[in-house]
């Protein structure tokens, strides 16, 4: 049997996410306590985030289209995100509160697009969860980009349940298509 590489890129780079998925879910957590969540979007899922993208831009910004045009090439998204609503009791106040118990007491609101306040060092983890995800899409020759609006979108959708997150497409293709920054 013969197969070419077009007709099983697809099958190729959601292996590549789900190793994503690993890197993300294996890197290192403030206290070892993990409130980081993963989802790996294919298919009909992906078109729908695609749309509600194009959809998004007629509330904010012409830039959802662009991005969305990206979810369109991926084979598929990964979704990062974390819970920040916990604090790990260390007072340090870059939440904004003075003390942890403060920031425990805080209403959670939803901002423009995500759930806030967080707690930094979820935020952190959230960071290096993302930062793990694509070095491993990076060493696997993937083409990725990290995205806020993937991000927004999804959790409109109902793709995730945490307070921030970010979308990383990926693809497999002889250009970038996540780096074509010029808006048609």
């Amino acid at each position: 049997m013969l197969k070419k590489e077009e007709e099983i890129r697809d099958n190729i780079m959601e292996i590549v996410a789900h190793l994503m998925a690993l890197s993300a879910r294996t890197a290192p957590k403030s206290a070892g306590i993990d409130d980081i969540e993963i989802v790996v979007i294919t298919g009909e899922e992906k078109d729908k985030l695609a749309k509600k993208m194009k959809d998004m831009s007629k509330e904010k910004e012409r830039n959802f289209i662009r991005d969305a045009i990206g979810v369109e090439k991926a084979s598929c998204v990964i979704l990062v995100g974390v819970k920040g609503g916990k604090s790990l009791g260390l007072n340090c106040g870059a939440c904004g509160f003075v003390t942890c118990e403060g920031f425990k007491k805080r209403e959670r609101q939803g901002g423009k697009d995500y759930l806030g306040p967080s707690c930094a060092f979820k935020l952190v983890d959230l960071g290096i969860a993302i930062g793990s995800a694509v070095k491993t899409a990076g060493i696997l020759n993937a083409d990725n980009r990290v995205m806020y609006r993937i991000g927004t979108a999804a959790r409109k959708l109902g793709y995730t349940v945490s307070d921030v997150v970010f979308g990383i497409p990926i693809a497999s293709s002889g250009k970038n298509p996540f780096f074509d920054r010029v808006f048609k």
